[in-house]
């Protein structure tokens, strides 16, 4: 059964880079976006190498099985293709490509994994994301060490955990099948896009419902807003709805869609893997795949940059806390340099301290009971003394109670 819906593919370098290694697809129905890596290169070559081979499946399969059992095969022989093409030019060692791909059969959707790049499904106003990214990071959310949001800005966010590459020739790959229904909205994106723009301003602007083209275009436009330091690569598929058909031929983007785009260039001196390149910036590999050992200094630098966390943590506490110890110490200081005249049962006493007290805590403290009995006073002064007399001073409450009647020095 023929998908029935409408799609776009785009891809876009970015404000950084000098060169696209991004490559997309947007078929009848067969979607796919890789992200390639390994230089300058390296991955354009990977990514090109991916979207060809995986093209061939843009066919009509009778059950989802076939589908997913024929996405996991492609990929497979795509990770041989790129080791075959590395044994030819040994100086593209270490390249490779993340790949999403999502095959519609009926009212499924077939999806095939591996890497960071990513796949989400917006349906009754929620954006998902569907696809687990295989990175360094994301293991540490997944056993609770970082939040989603430290993730984001963590210094190994782009250490891949398992990509298709020149060095496995059985890469573990994520295979799954989905239910679809009319009115979906699926998104395919390089790292380029979900890297720079979060999922709520994603949401956001697909809850418009513009027609794909018109949406990858805004997105496009918030991943340049952002700085797009990495290539971007967006595809879009809508389940039936609103939106016609999709028509004409597939769409090729990225590295993939140059004719010369699978073509390896002449090797450049002193580059061998992206892990030591040897190239501008601009051309610096936005992640790659750590060897084992390496793996094991990452995991390690990871529990240091915890502990440190922790202690500035401690340390910032105990500096808060003992700031505002410091101060309460000093307001309480300050209040025992004021006095005022109040009464204590049935005489007049001199405080030392303000009128207010702190929940519980009294502010003041009798300083000197004056012996002058409140039953002596004229009303007026008994009342005033009750309500509490105000004092600059020591010396100007002792005036105060010597207005009174004497008794003011201690």
């Amino acid at each position: 059964m023929v998908f029935e819906g409408s799609s776009v593919a785009i891809s876009h370098t970015g404000k950084v880079r000098s060169n696209n290694q991004d490559s997309g697809y947007s078929g009848s129905n067969l979607f796919v976006v890789a992200d390639g890596m390994g230089g300058h290169a390296g991955g354009d070559v990977a990514s090109s190498i991916a979207v060809h081979r995986l093209r061939e499946l843009d066919s009509p399969f009778t059950t989802t099985a076939e589908a997913e059992r024929a996405l996991q095969e492609a990929i497979t022989s795509t990770a041989t293709l790129l080791i075959d093409t590395v044994a030819e030019r040994p100086e593209l060692a270490g390249m490779g490509t993340t790949v999403s791909a999502l095959d519609m059969v009926d009212d499924y959707a077939v999806i095939a994994h591996i890497g960071d790049s990513r796949i989400y499904l917006y349906r009754d106003d929620a954006l998902t994301q569907i696809t687990t990214d295989h990175t360094f990071v994301q293991r540490l959310v997944d056993s609770g060490r970082i939040t989603p949001e430290e993730a984001r800005y963590h210094p190994r966010r782009s250490v891949l955990m398992r990509v298709l590459g020149d060095m496995d020739p059985d890469p573990e790959i994520d295979t799954f099948i989905m239910p679809t229904q009319p009115g979906d909205r699926w998104l395919l994106c390089s790292d380029g896009l979900c890297g720079v723009v979060d999922d709520a301003h994603t949401g956001k602007v697909l809850s418009n419902h513009l027609p794909p083209g018109r949406t990858a275009d805004l997105l496009l436009k918030q991943a340049l807003d952002a700085g797009a330091p990495d290539n971007v690569t967006i595809v879009i598929v809508d389940v039936g709805g609103s939106h016609p058909m999709f028509s004409g031929t597939p769409t090729i983007v990225g590295s993939a869609s140059n004719p010369q785009g699978i073509e390896v260039p002449a090797a450049r001196p002193g580059r061998t893997s992206w892990l030591h390149p040897n190239r501008g910036a601009a051309n610096e590999p936005s992640h790659f795949e750590p060897a084992p050992e390496f793996l094991e200094e990452l995991i390690e630098e990871d529990r240091r940059r915890a502990r440190r966390r922790r202690v500035w943590w401690i340390v910032g506490f105990v500096v808060v806390i003992g700031a505002l110890l410091a101060a309460a110490l000093g307001a309480y200081s300050w209040t025992q340099t004021r006095y005022f005249v109040g009464a204590d049962d049935n005489s007049v006493v001199i405080y030392r301290g303000i009128q207010q007290d702190l929940g519980p805590i009294p502010l003041s403290t009798p300083y000197h009971d004056t012996g002058i009995l409140l039953a002596d006073l004229p009303f007026y002064q008994r009342l005033a003394v009750q309500e509490t007399i105000s004092a600059r001073s020591l010396a100007d409450a002792q005036a105060i109670v010597a207005s009174l009647g004497g008794g003011g020095s201690p």
